[in-house]
C-alpha cells in the first residue's frame, strides 16, 4: 500500500512570498493553460491571504487565496503534485480562515473538470456556466454556517 505524501500549507501573503506564488501560478495558468499573464496577475493579489503547499522536501508545490470579501481563487497545484491532496489541504485550510474571520460564505469560480472537487469540500454550484479565460466555469459557493454544521 503507497502512503499518501505529507503535505504542509502555511498561509502568507504576496509580500511574503510572491516569487513563489507567482511561479506556480505561471507554470499552472500561464503556461499550461494559455491564461494571459495579465488575466492572472489582475493587481489583487497584495490585499489577499495566500496559502503555500510544500512538498516532503519542502518546495512549493500549490497555492491558492482569498480576497478580503471571501471570493477564493488562483487554486494552482503543479502538475507532478496533482491527485496527492495538495487542493484539499490549502482549501482546508482557506476554510478553516474563512470561518476564523466569521465570513458568511467562501464564493469562487470553479473550472468545470474541478466541479467534483469543489462539491466534496460542501461547495453548491449557482448560475450559469461562463467562459473566463476560455474557459467553461461555474460559480459556487460554500455557506460557513452549513459548513459548521457538517462539521458537528
Amino acid at each position: 500500500m503507497q502512503t499518501k505524501p505529507t503535505i504542509h500549507v502555511e498561509q502568507t501573503t504576496w509580500q511574503t512570498d510572491e516569487q513563489a506564488i507567482r511561479t506556480i501560478r505561471t507554470a499552472v495558468f500561464v503556461e499550461e493553460q494559455n491564461v494571459p499573464v495579465e488575466i492572472d496577475f489582475d493587481g489583487l493579489d497584495g490585499e489577499c491571504i495566500h496559502w503555500l503547499a510544500y512538498s516532503e522536501d519542502g518546495h512549493p508545490v500549490g497555492t491558492g487565496r482569498l480576497l478580503p470579501d471571501g471570493h477564493f481563487g488562483r487554486m494552482a497545484v503543479l502538475k507532478p503534485n496533482r491527485k496527492r491532496g495538495v487542493g484539499d489541504a490549502i482549501m482546508r485550510a482557506a476554510i478553516a480562515t474563512a470561518a476564523a474571520a466569521n465570513l458568511a460564505e467562501i464564493f469562487l469560480h470553479a473550472q468545470l473538470t474541478a466541479l467534483p472537487f469543489y462539491q466534496g469540500l460542501g461547495f453548491i454550484s449557482y448560475g450559469e456556466e461562463f467562459l473566463d479565460a476560455d474557459m467553461p466555469h461555474i460559480a459556487m459557493r460554500l455557506v460557513m454556517q452549513d459548513k459548521k454544521l457538517q462539521d458537528k
